[in-house]
């Protein structure tokens, strides 16, 4: 892991990460190695040694955390994304530990990912521990200690790579926010029916069905 040694020139204020993720719960930012300073080298390192998920931002270690329902609903996203693309051959669907280098210095992990064939070259998957790729679909379960900030920043890079399609799920409201573009949101409640685009053609899914209680038919 990075050492102390490894400081950039002008090290981290506070100021500086509420800046850039807006009123992050302190914890949820590592300071060891100091924020600035950290690479991909010790996301995986926590990884491996912690069992904890670490995205990399601009140097800074920012830990994801998810409740068990967050965790649950995830999955149960996943469950629906995989048997889609699987029976249509479409690509691949990672989950909530799948990483992924966006660009030099920047390693995000949607809580679900979608990774079309044509993504791969010669459709062969890597076995890199993070992948070097932009996926055409992300979806992020909302927790409590996502900012606002935070979350409008994780837009901004997903669509600067190529990301085509995003998923904001709010467990509490019930409610999924589409974004088929930047400045193209759809808020979709209970009532309503979640499509896949372009990106995964045919793809529907009951936001009633889905935010059912575990267990109801």
């Amino acid at each position: 892991m990075a050492s102390v040694e490894q400081l950039v020139e002008s090290p981290w204020t506070a100021a500086d990460l509420v800046e850039r993720f807006g009123p992050i719960p302190l914890w949820r930012i590592r300071l060891d190695p100091p924020p600035g300073s950290a690479t991909e080298e010790d996301v995986l390192e926590i990884h491996d040694h912690e069992d904890r998920l670490c995205e990399l931002v601009d140097g800074v270690l920012v830990e994801k955390t998810v409740s068990s329902y967050e965790s649950y609903l995830a999955m149960l996203m996943g469950q629906y994304l995989g048997v889609f693309a699987r029976e249509h051959n479409l690509g691949v669907v990672l989950g909530a530990d799948g990483m992924l280098r966006l660009s030099p210095g920047l390693v995000r992990i949607p809580d679900v990912s979608f990774v079309g064939w044509d993504r791969f070259p010669g459709r062969r998957v890597s076995r890199d521990p993070i992948w070097g790729l932009a996926p055409d679909l992300a979806v992020e379960v909302i927790s409590r200690s996502n900012t606002t900030q935070e979350m409008e920043r994780k837009l901004d890079e997903y669509f600067a790579v190529g990301v085509r399609l995003v998923w904001y799920v709010y467990p509490e409201s019930r409610t999924i926010d589409v974004y088929a573009a930047r400045d193209r949101r759809t808020v979709l409640g209970e009532k309503d029916v979640l499509d896949g685009g372009d990106v995964l053609p045919s793809f529907e899914l009951s936001l009633k069905e889905f935010f059912a209680e575990p267990g109801e038919k």
